[in-house]
Formats: structure tokens, C-alpha cells, sequence
């Protein structure tokens, strides 16, 4: 029987892919660990995330060409475009452009668009952060903004979803959001979206509006003056008075639903690309409330995408991160003996010096769990192993079309592969 069940498991990877569309959602920064205390913290210790839905795993190995110690931008390249980069690399190799896995000068997005097949990227970030970015772009730096949102506006993508109205504006001039625009080429890049026949969106309700408008087939959501999100330490936030989320903004989970409704509408196969970025901001600041936040956001994006799936059966439902940001640990503090019971008060350091923080920050009053299938709930604080990106224990999980194409020893570049085959239903040459 085991043999039998190891047979068919060899046929099926060994089958053709078939043609289809992907959703890669990619929650930024997060790994096993982290998934854990989500579902600790949302689902209790015996629920089920969106996330853990979704049956396919691959054990993933976060490794570069000249580096153990990820980043998100060279972590991007690799993902899309399928070849181990140096980790500063933003849609080439350090400074040197790069072919993509298929051969070609261009990624698996820039690839998929020019073959005809409709695209479209989200991020709770600004336009530029790489999750995405480097899917519609290459910079010799990270950090040209400006020049990255541009190639980004122009690449003809059919959704662009995502904060960073400054780099999309003048210098001097005033953004709907708040904020004078820093270009120094005096490009309105917002006019010359709507020029290209793009509906232009501000805030979670016209998003919604212009998703559910049947003419609307091309559409920039500008959401922030940057991002979506004030990533800073509790203490800091609760000082100035500030939310986790800039009020108004579409959740991830909005964002994904909406660009899922004008790819529908456009009728042709798709790649989406959605990512949360907060899970990844809020970790690298230890702000262990957003983390968690962030990652309920991520897991309601998993759901619209599985729900997106259960209805459209050619589709490949594919997550990921490249790095586990923080070193995210759950440290238990009993179980809650009385509803009325108050919270514990957490140390500021665990044994070892490691920083803990409860539900206002380091030191301050423990998390409460879900409940378990009992009813008990559980006290914790969360514990950080680090100050930056971590090489992790990152899992990355598929549903759907060619799901069970994901290999279980996986390395970052062969997200790329699954990517690709699946968008052109063929398999790439060895």
C-alpha cells in the first residue's frame, strides 16, 4: 500500500503540467514559526488558518549564490526569475542583467504579458517594494523608487495595487494622500496611467466601486503616500497616536479580490502576484501586535484565493516567503484559569536576553490564545531571535492546478519553475 501510494504520488509529479492561472501570495518575512502563533493567537491551538488549508508543501531553502542570509529584493529575483542571484539584486544579478530560467530577458510576469496573458500585482507596501516589484522591473538599486515606479506604471500590467503615491507624483506636488510627490523628472505618472486607459483608485471604497464597474479592465490603486501601514515599535506608535493599518486603506485581502475581479473580467489566463508586506515591517520592528495583525490579513488573502479557486479549478493557488523575518517565538505563560482572570504581566527578556512583548509591546500584558477544542485558552508572550530577515524555516504551500508539482525539497528558484509551467502548460527544458 505504501508503495502503491509512493507510485502515484511519482506519476503525478511526472505528469505534464496542464495550462492555467496562478495567485503567488507571498506574506513577507514569514516561516513556520510565525504561522504557528498566528493560528495559536486566531484559530487557537487546535484550529485551522486559511494557510493550513492548503494541501501541497515544499520545505524551502532561502539560500543565494553568494549569501546565507536573505533579502527581500534578492529573494524576489529568484522567485521571479528563476536563477540564484547575489542577495543585492533587484530584477538582475548585483548589477548585471540576467536571463530568466526559460532563457529569455524577461521574468515569468514580464514573460506571461507579453505572451498575451493578463497580469497584475498587490502589495500593502509601496509600488517599489520587491515581493512584487521585481516582477515588472530591474534596477542596478533597490532603492531608486522613483525609477522602479515607473517601469512598474509603464510595463503595461493590468492591475497595479499598492501605496507609494510619492513616487508617482512631481516633486512639490500635493498627493491625494497628504504628501508632495518626489519625482525629480517632473513625470505625473498618475496622468499617464489614466492616459493609458487605467482607472485610478484612492481608498477602500473606490476600489470597490471600480472592481465591481464591468468597464473597468485596467486598474492603479495608489493607497498611501507610501505604505499602507506605520511599521514602528508599539511604544512608538501608541506615543504618536498612530493605527497598525492608515485608516481607509483596502485590506490585502480587499486588494486581492478586487484584482482577481478585473482579471476575471479580461478573460484571459493570469498571473497575480499579492503580497502582505506589514508581516514582514511590523516583525523586523518587533511589534509583535502588527505581526499579528499583518498576518490575519495575509491568511484572509489565502482565503480569497482559495474561495477564488473553488470556483475557477484551472487556477494555481501558490504561497511563499524567502525569509522569516524577526525569529518569531511563541513563549508559553499558562493556561487561563478564570475568564475574569488578569492578564500576566511579561517579563521584558526571556532567560537569555531576548526581547518579549506582549500586547502592547515589550514587557506589558501576555497575548490570549483562541480557545482549543476544550474551551481553554492559553497565555503567551512572543519572543524575537533577531534584528533582520532570518533564514528560517520558510514552508511554501499550493493548491489546485499542478499543485502537486511542488516539490517537497525546494529550492527558491523552483517557485519560478511551477510558475511558469503552469501559465504555459509545458514543462521547461532541464
Amino acid at each position: 500500500m505504501v508503495f502503491l501510494s509512493a507510485l502515484c504520488g511519482t506519476l503525478l509529479s511526472a505528469a505534464a503540467p496542464r495550462p492555467g492561472s496562478v495567485i503567488f501570495i507571498h506574506p513577507d518575512g514569514t516561516a513556520l514559526n510565525t504561522w504557528n502563533v498566528a493560528r495559536i493567537y486566531h484559530a487557537g491551538p487546535d484550529g485551522m488558518l486559511e494557510w493550513d488549508h492548503l494541501p501541497q508543501v515544499g520545505l524551502y531553502r532561502s539560500h543565494f549564490k553568494d549569501s546565507l542570509a536573505p533579502t527581500s529584493h534578492g529573494g524576489g529575483t529568484v522567485h521571479a526569475w528563476g536563477v540564484k542571484v547575489g542577495r543585492d539584486s533587484y530584477g538582475m544579478d548585483g548589477r548585471t542583467p540576467i536571463k530568466s530560467r526559460s532563457g529569455v530577458d524577461k521574468s515569468v510576469m514580464q514573460e506571461a504579458g507579453a505572451a498575451g496573458l493578463a497580469v497584475g500585482i498587490v502589495n500593502t507596501g509601496h509600488l517599489a517594494e520587491p515581493g512584487t516589484g521585481v516582477f515588472l522591473a530591474s534596477s542596478e538599486r533597490r532603492k531608486d523608487y522613483t525609477g522602479i515606479a515607473r517601469t512598474i506604471v509603464e510595463s503595461g500590467a493590468d492591475v497595479i495595487l499598492a501605496g507609494g503615491e510619492i513616487y508617482l507624483l512631481p516633486a512639490g506636488v500635493l498627493g491625494r494622500h497628504g504628501a508632495p510627490g518626489v519625482r525629480d523628472d517632473g513625470r505625473d505618472l498618475i496622468a499617464a496611467a489614466r492616459a493609458a486607459g487605467y482607472t485610478v483608485v484612492y481608498n477602500r471604497y473606490e476600489l470597490l466601486a471600480a472592481a465591481g464597474n464591468p468597464t473597468v479592465k485596467r486598474l492603479l490603486g495608489v493607497f498611501a503616500a507610501t505604505d499602507t501601514y506605520n511599521d514602528a515599535a508599539e511604544e512608538t506608535l501608541a506615543a504618536a497616536g498612530r493605527p497598525l493599518y492608515k485608516l481607509g486603506t483596502p485590506d490585502v485581502a480587499d486588494m486581492t479580490a478586487a484584482a482577481l475581479q478585473v482579471l476575471e473580467r479580461i478573460g484571459q489566463r493570469f498571473l497575480l502576484v499579492v503580497e502582505e508586506e506589514g508581516t514582514d515591517n511590523f516583525a523586523n520592528k518587533h511589534n509583535a501586535a502588527g505581526t499579528l495583525e499583518a498576518l490575519q490579513r495575509a491568511d484572509a488573502a489565502i482565503g480569497v484565493a482559495r474561495r477564488y479557486l473553488a470556483t475557477h479549478p484551472g487556477t494555481l493557488v501558490l504561497t511563499a516567503a524567502d525569509s522569516d523575518a524577526g525569529g518569531m517565538q511563541l513563549i508559553p505563560f499558562g493556561k487561563q484559569s478564570d475568564p475574569a482572570e488578569p492578564a500576566p504581566v511579561l517579563p521584558a527578556a526571556t532567560a537569555i536576553g531576548n526581547p518579549v512583548d506582549g500586547v502592547a509591546g515589550t514587557g506589558t500584558a501576555a497575548f490570549l490564545s483562541a480557545p482549543d477544542r476544550a474551551g481553554v485558552r492559553f497565555w503567551f508572550g512572543v519572543a524575537w531571535g533577531g534584528p533582520d530577515d532570518m533564514i528560517g524555516g520558510i514552508v511554501a504551500r499550493a493548491a489546485g492546478l499542478n499543485a502537486e508539482r511542488l516539490r517537497v525539497n525546494l529550492d527558491n528558484t523552483q517557485l519560478y519553475d511551477l510558475m511558469w509551467e503552469t501559465l504555459f502548460g509545458r514543462e521547461l527544458p532541464e
